[in-house]
C-alpha cells in the first residue's frame, strides 16, 4: 500500500467530518502525534500518528503550492 504524503501546514480531508460540519483540517504540528486544527471552528485536536494515517483521506491544499489571489 502506498504511503500518503502530507506536510506541516497542509489542509487535509479526513474520513469523518468534524462535529461543526467542516471536513477540512490544517496540520499544525507533526511528530509522534499530529495536531490538526478544524478550518471551520478553529478547534484543535492531538491525534496519534497511526490513527491520523488511518483516518486521513487526501490533501486538499498543500502548503508548498503558491497561494492564488
Amino acid at each position: 500500500m502506498e504511503r500518503k504524503i502530507y506536510d506541516l501546514g497542509d489542509i487535509v480531508q479526513m474520513k469523518k467530518p468534524h462535529p461543526c460540519g467542516s471536513n477540512e483540517m490544517e496540520i499544525i504540528r507533526m511528530g509522534m502525534d499530529i495536531r490538526i486544527k478544524c478550518v471551520g471552528c478553529k478547534h484543535s485536536v492531538l491525534v496519534p500518528r497511526a490513527k491520523f494515517e488511518k483516518n486521513f483521506k487526501k490533501v486538499l491544499r498543500s502548503s508548498k503550492e503558491p497561494q492564488s489571489e
